[in-house]
């Protein structure tokens, strides 16, 4: 087997690592291991990303739900307008985007660099929202506190979430965390595990409406999400033990490497 395909196996497990250990970032590698790794179109790759991401979140929910961290309120308030508005953002608009997405004089922005520069901005977000050191707002939350709810705030947020996890196949958990904890004053390892319910039913939604637009491989698929399962077991369990706010800002670190990283390879 070539090292690039050892790499992106080893990828896949880490995926599910990180998605276990800090709810979120996970997603942010699915990308691009598999379109650099693996060779597949970035617009194939969102969608096999969104059922990769959707199967190991929905491994490490169950986990977290035979702990009682899963706060199924709080998740189907933010989960409803995320669910409507990733399905129809992969159903309707990610088909109907032009190729090219933009043309000037001899320049021209290809569907899949521009998908790929959309992705890299978002990891560059996502990393900044990683680094930045939210203990402070985690400790206030006790936990025997009760969620209090910002019903705007969370629903506008949770359509964003959704619209952008529809784009670039991303869970969105860097972003759903941070409105769990401030918006609805959970505690942080609530926050974790009730981000992973969120990112699994609205991954998993996503990708049906990629079924009846693209044409998938089921084996590869099926071997990659079951490696990212083994991974996110590891990751919650890492949970338990590991600092998890300097592996996040490790973390993220990395994400906004591969982000600047990104933008320079497409664009130049």
């Amino acid at each position: 087997m070539e090292i690039h395909l050892i790499l992106g196996y080893f990828g896949a497990i880490l995926i599910g690592v990180v998605l276990g250990l800090i709810g979120g970032g996970g997603s942010i590698l699915t990308l691009p291991v598999l379109v650099y790794l693996f060779g597949i179109e970035p617009v194939i790759a969102t969608a096999y990303s969104l059922f990769i991401v959707g199967v190991a979140a929905v491994a490490g929910t169950l986990k977290n739900m035979s702990q009682k961290l899963v706060d199924f309120k709080t998740a189907l308030i933010f989960a409803l307008p995320a669910f409507i508005a990733v399905y129809l953002t992969r159903r309707y608009l990610v088909p109907s985007l032009p190729d090219p997405l933009l043309s000037l004089g001899d320049f021209g922005l290809t569907k899949d660099v521009g998908i790929m520069v959309f992705f890299a901005i978002i990891m560059v977000l996502a990393s900044v929202s990683m680094i930045r050191d939210r203990r402070k707002e985690a400790h206030a939350n006790s936990e025997n506190n009760e969620p209090q709810y910002n019903y705007p705030l969370i629903v506008l947020e949770g359509f964003v979430v959704g619209v952008l996890t529809g784009i670039v196949g991303a869970g969105g958990g860097f972003l759903i965390i941070p409105a769990l904890v401030l918006l609805a004053k959970l505690p942080m390892k609530k926050a974790v595990a009730t981000s992973l319910l969120i990112i699994a039913i609205k991954s998993l939604i996503g990708f049906i409406g990629d079924i009846q637009v693209i044409e998938i491989d089921w084996m590869f698929l099926s071997v990659f999400a079951l490696l990212s399962v083994v991974g996110i077991f590891i990751g919650v369990r890492l949970n338990q033990i590991v600092p998890g706010q300097k592996l996040k800002k490790g973390f993220g670190w990395f994400v906004l490497v591969m982000g600047v990283f990104i933008v320079l390879r497409e664009l130049l």
